[in-house]
């Protein structure tokens, strides 16, 4: 493998892997940001009122969108095993 084809093989995988976690780390901060804005606001304090919430709303963007990202892994990984069998 020549170091073109690791670099587009290393750009692949950076591409999948914002795919398949960026919506959900973009809904944890959302939330996060959210939740900070209005402890602001209301001056309280409390670590489980950030931590409970986005806790329960990661877990239901990773539930929603479960189907998204095993599409997205399993082509990437077909394309690599792919790959890995043309390197004979």
């Amino acid at each position: 493998m020549e170091f073109p084809d690791a670099t587009d093989q290393l750009q692949l995988a950076y591409f999948t892997i914002l795919k398949v976690a960026g919506p959900v780390l973009a809904v944890a901060l959302g939330v996060g940001l959210l939740i900070g804005i209005l402890q602001a606001a209301t001056s309280i304090n409390e670590n489980t009122l950030s931590f409970v919430p986005k806790l329960v709303v990661v877990f239901l963007a990773m539930a929603l969108g479960s189907a998204l990202m095993l599409g997205v892994l399993s082509d990437y990984f077909l394309h690599v095993f792919d790959q890995i069998q043309s390197i004979r």
